[in-house]
């Protein structure tokens, strides 16, 4: 395709950001304008070189666009639809991020836009939200799942999909209702769960805090997502809420189950329990994509003392090693290494391991 398109965000967060920056690292001759309620954040897009034109509000400059990327909150999009479609080329494709898409489906039909809209969403995300957070290598190799509505043509949905593989993802296309269903059991859900176990975990606490403290490696990884955006995950639970509560109708009885299970003391069944949980757990696809990702780190034994950090940084950044992450390891309870250091790309981990155990250090 031609590399000096005109493409349009409305909302400009961590999720239309980390797009329109892997537009521009790919088609660098791209146009690309945004608006957002926040002015400052369409100014530091605008400084960093991402967009070329920060809008004051949704105007004919959109008319211009062969994609436009709704990216603000969903509740927002009835009304940003409708101010938007005075403004629209018969030539464009509308698109959305949004994790739900049975409802902004309703929300175009409405609008008499069917015949232009490619329902997206980008399976990637982190705990932290807005522009600033935003970054290209977020959607490399994650899932994007696209919707087309029934008026668009195979052709046109094809050169949409190729248009997202180009940038790094992986297109998956489906129903409106496929997705939700899907997203409801493995993404949603689990949001709800991990939020429902760190508020279990605040009213069980002592006053001192204790389990707080010494919350270990399990529970951190099965509640970092606890961490996202209330505001967003409360307008999920709102517009997924059907598919939501008959999952967790579902899981609500898995738990009375296990609960007997523990109270009667059933051993074989709360065997089977976690080894089935273990193989099926097992047996997902390694790839950084999803909700569940592959990480690619390494864990590392290093002195308490000053400097010794900054050691490990140094002798990485030395070797052109790009770290995504590092941190001390506080609670050990099944981790090897106290420093554990996390990396872009799977490459990365060999290359590390050799240099730094070249230079004395011992390396998981």
């Amino acid at each position: 395709m031609k590399s000096d398109f005109t493409c349009g965000f409305i909302g400009l967060g961590l999720i239309g950001g980390s797009i329109a920056r892997a537009i521009r690292q790919f088609y660098p001759s791209s146009r690309l304008l945004a608006y957002d309620l926040n002015q400052e954040t369409l100014k530091t897009a605008v400084s960093d070189g991402v967009i070329d034109l920060a809008l004051p509000s949704i105007d004919e400059a959109f008319a211009q666009c062969r994609y436009i990327f709704l990216c603000a909150p969903v509740s927002e999009n009835d009304k940003n639809l409708l101010t938007l479609k005075s403004h629209l080329s018969p030539n464009c494709l509308l698109t959305d991020v949004g994790s739900v898409k049975t409802d902004i489906h309703k929300h175009i039909e409405e609008a008499g836009l069917s015949g232009q809209f490619i329902g997206g969403h980008p399976m990637a995300g982190s705990e932290r939200t807005g522009y600033i957070n935003s970054k290209a290598l977020l959607l490399q190799n994650a899932y994007y799942i696209l919707t087309p509505c029934a008026e668009i043509s195979s052709t046109v949905t094809e050169k949409f999909r190729d248009f997202i593989a180009s940038l790094g993802a992986i297109p998956l296309v489906l129903t409106c209702a496929q997705h939700d269903y899907v997203t409801a059991a493995i993404s949603h859900l689990p949001h709800v769960i991990a939020a429902s176990l760190v508020n279990l975990i605040k009213a069980a606490d002592s006053e001192e805090g204790i389990m707080k403290l010494i919350a270990a490696g399990g529970f951190k990884d099965i509640t970092r997502i606890a961490s996202s955006s209330p505001v967003m995950w409360q307008q999920i639970c709102l517009t997924n809420k059907d598919n939501i509560s008959r999952l967790l109708a579902i899981y609500i009885k898995s738990l009375e189950q296990i609960k007997s299970q523990i109270d009667t003391s059933c051993s074989a069944q709360l065997f089977d329990f976690f080894d089935d949980a273990r193989r099926y757990r097992d047996s997902f696809i390694e790839a950084s994509s999803g909700p569940i990702k592959k990480t690619f780190s390494i864990r590392i034994e290093i002195a308490d003392e000053p400097g010794a950090l900054a050691s490990i940084a140094t002798i990485l950044a030395l070797n052109q090693i790009s770290i995504k992450n590092i941190g001390i390891v506080h609670n050990r309870e099944q981790e090897d290494g106290v420093l554990r250091v996390e990396f872009y790309q799977e490459e990365s981990i060999k290359k590390a391991s050799e240099i730094l155990a070249s230079k004395g250090y011992t390396v998981y």
